[in-house]
């Protein structure tokens, strides 16, 4: 896999690529938009907590699957409540552990239920093994 990062267009914005490019045969594996909600089906109550458990959760899916972090190709980010990106970037940032890969961020008006503030959902690619 490789960034795609043209010097023509704007540089990123934050820890993201603006492009990955995959090639030959490859595992891929997607991942379903991940909630806040913790393993006993109770809900993170605030939005720090949702998009930790989201990413939480993701990485779980990732792990049982035989992928790790650094086979995400692209994110993608659903948040109810404006003005968070910023929390979005630090924490991202954090649990990433410095991999970069595509990403969306959306602000919306709700999820599948109003309690829910943040999904993230996912795309991985690895070589077979």
């Amino acid at each position: 896999m490789k960034r795609i990062d043209p010097d023509t267009i704007v540089k990123p914005a934050s820890q993201y690529s603006q492009g990955i490019l995959v090639e030959r045969e490859r595992k891929r594996l997607i991942i379903s938009g991940q909630v806040g909600l913790k393993p006993d089906g109770t809900m993170e109550k605030t939005i720090r907590a949702q998009f930790e458990r989201a990413w939480s959760n993701l990485f779980e899916v990732l792990h049982e699957a035989g992928f790790k972090k650094k086979h995400l190709v692209k994110v993608t980010i659903f948040v109810t409540e404006p003005g968070q990106v910023g929390t979005f970037r630090e924490i991202r940032d954090r649990v990433m552990d410095g991999h970069l890969c595509a990403a969306t961020y959306l602000q919306i008006s709700g999820l599948a239920s109003p309690e829910m503030k943040v999904e993230i959902e996912g795309e991985a690619v690895k070589e077979h093994s």
